[in-house]
């Protein structure tokens, strides 16, 4: 699972910063950004009072 961030709604409140377990998560330019540490669990999502954080789930390979 990849957690994007929605940066035309993300209005910089730190909330997911506070809540993600991993530090995952770091302001650039007053916008959440999700760094390489970041597992998916989603705490952030849930938190996030503007739903400018969203899973989306990864697109898997056919094999031939």
């Amino acid at each position: 699972m990849a957690v994007k961030i929605l940066k035309d709604k993300c209005k910089g409140c730190t909330k997911c910063i506070k809540s993600c377990p991993f530090s995952a998560i770091i302001m650039a330019n007053n916008i959440a950004d999700i760094g390489s540490s970041c597992t998916g669990c989603g705490v952030c999502v849930k938190v996030c009072p503007f739903g400018a954080i969203e899973k989306k789930k990864k697109k898997k390979k056919k094999l031939i």
